[in-house]
């Protein structure tokens, strides 16, 4: 259903009525424009079309935030590459977008431009940080003239908004209409014409001037839906323009402003689920970015857990907390974004890390770091609260914020500057608060708060902080400090758990531990050893850290990010960026040590036992190994070592090992690593090298408890040390397993199963 195309002055009309397909129909000139999307030729995931979506009137198209967009080049003759239009010129569409855009260099992210800012020449509408939206041109002369909406007048997220921008040089003005009235307008000089951008392509989607970020990236991408472009050569009149809103609501929707339903707008995984890269039984975001997954907690039957996330692409930029929910920590729902930037003086710039706890009442809310660039230190802590007093949703779908910050950085509290990602949690004696941060000078530290009604906070001085003297790999700053009680050791003292991520000059970014314990009176920790540990023996996969104690059963559980070691150019032909780590529990094992294990939840994923065996010899096991096959698989193994000094598991081999991994444990040196060098033979892809740590297995035989998921590879080695690493074989056919070893060895016992996405 069109609107009709001799209207007069028409010059180009987009209907998006197409409603598959890779290119739209410029109604005027009756070209099919070629609809740039980064699934219509596909590396790692089936090929697709651009994502068409219900529009206002048949269909709409649906611009991912980052590769989709539209380029109309015109030839000489074209109707709209003429001078008649210079004095006049009007834009109607209709918007829902999905996301807000930064705003990087002041650039708006395009809806239809056609416009060379160097020379001042062509026009652009398109919106800024926060739903705030504007319609430029380029004058004879070198003016450069911006109308921009006013407060209160911005273009919500996942709602349908009818936007018109009207140029008349002839009266000498512009007007600015959303959903049929007038709501700004400017003067200018009466004949004003505007000035060609003659060899300029017109785009739809993206900016004629965007910005590259690492290279690869265009930022100013529009982010929703868009439906019935329309571009006049002459002036809409106000009458004009509401009598266009009003045709699409008498005739599409019974007089009533258009619903859009947010399964419509959400963002869509179904695209990436075929990408034979991608984890399907880890947690990960429906496509784009993601980094830490962070502020677990457990609220009415449902555990709920958060990530920093860019739901405009996948690339780092502009971080929002996107949000999960489980009944069982394993199979995950996407919910909607809970926490965005927004047009305030608490976090314009951005919704950085942070945790979850419990108000007085059992109440879930959250801590973040509050990013606003305006503010010195840009960084502080803030609050938000769910609505569910109000609404009764148990998906916690709704936060609202308390509009000034908790916390805010002093001069002599830590390193000025660096303040971020709270650590709450409550107890009998109160709230409080480990906020990571520095020392000047003396390395990284976490810094201790405390209060009693959860809304005034005291500073209480370091909680723990490095002696980078000592430990120069702990880095001037902590991030994402975590601490978690173990409860009683053989002896019946108290213990803690601490973790923190180091970042900085000089800073080994991984997971480092403590076990100490707590001085209640001073708010600090006293570890039982001042070398910290590492959890993960990978290199920089296993970061990001969170936990929570599980009301449930008391465990104790954090949670991680899986890094994806690729390059920006790789995650831009992917889709997606990272994933979370499984859920692992730690325990205090009765030598003192940390012990670790995926949740008891996975089995709940186990398929088809592949295999079972016990007492055979290396030789014997792989040949009952050749039938077995899989990306996705949870293998289970004991090896007793016999001769060999070196010896383990080789995953995602190819049948004749030109791809392969190697999973292995060297008993002289007691080390626990992995082997990349013959991971892949993708030019592109980074997986190379021999990662690993010291593991002291005190004459145990080695026990590996072993989780393919596609790229992910999860090791987890007699319950003390996991290694997480990634994994981009070239090959189709890398699917094999074989077990490996210098010298004679015995396989104790061996299972595997495949495992069930859980999407």
């Amino acid at each position: 259903m069109n609107q009709r195309h001799d209207d007069p002055g028409l010059m180009m009309h987009w209907a998006f009525d197409e409603g598959a397909g890779a290119s739209a129909l410029e109604g005027i000139s009756k070209v099919q424009d070629d609809i740039q999307y980064v699934f219509n030729q596909a590396e790692f995931t089936e090929p697709c079309d651009p994502q068409w979506r219900q529009g206002v009137l048949g269909s709409g198209l649906l611009f991912d935030g980052y590769s989709t967009y539209i380029t109309h080049s015109f030839e000489e003759g074209d109707a709209a590459d003429n001078s008649e239009y210079l004095y006049a010129l009007s834009i109607g569409v209709w918007v829902a977008p999905r996301s807000y855009e930064w705003g990087h260099e002041r650039k708006l992210a395009a809806i239809v431009n056609r416009y060379d800012l160097d020379r001042k020449q062509g026009y652009l509408l398109g919106m800024f940080r926060h739903g705030s939206w504007s319609f430029q041109v380029g004058l004879e002369g070198g003016d450069w003239k911006e109308l921009w909406s006013p407060d209160g007048h911005e273009l919500p997220k996942n709602e349908w908004s009818y936007v018109n921008a009207v140029f008349d040089g002839n009266q000498g003005e512009m007007k600015l209409y959303l959903n049929g009235k007038e709501i700004a307008s400017s003067t200018l000089p009466r004949g004003s014409r505007l000035a060609e951008a003659a060899d300029t392509d017109l785009l739809i989607g993206k900016n004629n001037h965007s910005s590259l970020l690492a290279e690869v990236f265009s930022l100013h991408m529009f982010s929703g839906i868009l439906d019935e472009l329309m571009i006049y050569n002459r002036a809409l009149s106000a009458e004009e323009v509401a009598a266009s809103y009003r045709y699409v609501l008498d005739s599409a929707h019974e007089g009533v402003q258009p619903q859009l339903k947010y399964d419509e707008i959400k963002l869509d995984r179904t695209p990436l689920l075929s990408d034979r890269h991608r984890p399907q039984y880890h947690v990960s975001p429906p496509a784009h970015w993601m980094n830490e997954p962070h502020a677990p907690i457990y609220f009415d039957g449902q555990y709920h857990l958060f990530y920093q996330h860019n739901p405009l692409g996948p690339f780092f930029h502009h971080i929002h907390w996107g949000h999960w929910v489980s009944k069982d920590l394993v199979h995950w729902r996407d919910l909607p974004v809970a926490l965005a930037p927004e047009k305030d003086q608490l976090a314009p710039d951005g919704i950085w890390s942070g945790s979850a706890t419990y108000d007085a009442d059992g109440l879930p809310v959250l801590f973040f770091t509050a990013g606003n660039d305006s503010a010195s230190p840009n960084q502080s802590v803030a609050l938000a609260r769910s609505t569910y007093t109000t609404d009764g949703d148990t998906d916690l779908v709704h936060w609202v914020k308390h509009p000034e910050p908790l916390i805010v950085q002093k001069r002599g509290m830590g390193a000025f500057g660096d303040f971020r990602d709270p650590f709450v949690w409550k107890d009998d004696d109160g709230w409080f608060a480990l906020v990571g941060s520095g020392m000047e000078g003396e390395g990284g530290a976490a810094l201790a708060f405390s209060s009693q009604d959860m809304m005034n906070w005291a500073y209480k001085g370091p909680f723990f902080k490095a002696d980078i003297q000592k430990f120069p790999y702990l880095g001037p700053i902590w991030e994402l400090p975590v601490l978690l009680p173990l409860g009683n050791d053989k002896q019946g003292v108290n213990k803690h758990l601490l973790l923190v991520s180091p970042v900085g000059e000089g800073a080994d970014v991984e997971v480092f531990y403590w076990i100490g314990q707590i001085d209640k009176q001073s708010l600090s920790f006293i570890p039982d050893q001042e070398e910290p540990q590492l959890i993960d023996v990978g290199d920089f996969h296993f970061t990001g850290p969170s936990g929570m104690v599980d009301p449930k059963t008391g465990r104790k559980i954090i949670f991680t990010i899986a890094q994806g070691d690729r390059t920006s150019e790789l995650e831009y032909k992917s889709g997606w960026a990272h994933n979370g780590g499984l859920p692992l529990s730690v325990y205090l094992r009765d030598d003192g040590r940390l012990g670790i294990e995926p949740i008891q939840e996975l089995q709940s994923l186990r398929d088809t036992k592949r295999i079972s065996l016990r007492d055979k010899t290396l030789a014997e096991t792989n040949i009952l190994l050749k039938d077995v096959h899989g990306d996705m698989l949870e293998i289970q193994l004991e090896i007793e070592p016999g001769s060999a000094q070196q010896f383990g598991i080789k995953v995602r081999r190819t049948p004749e090992g030109e791809e392969e991994t190697l999973l292995y444990y060297d008993s002289k040196q007691s080390l626990f690593a992995v082997d990349r060098t013959k991971t892949t033979l993708h030019p592109g892809e980074k997986c190379r090298g021999i990662q690993g740590g010291k593991l002291e297995l005190l004459g145990e035989n080695l026990k590996l408890h072993i989780y393919l998921d596609r790229s992910m590879v999860e090791a987890y080695a007699n319950g003390l040390k996991s290694l997480t690493t990634r994994v981009y074989p070239s090959r189709e056919d890398a699917l094999g397993l074989e077990i490996w070893g210098d010298g004679d060895v015995v396989v104790k016992f061996l299972d595997v199963w495949d495992m069930q996405s859980i999407w």
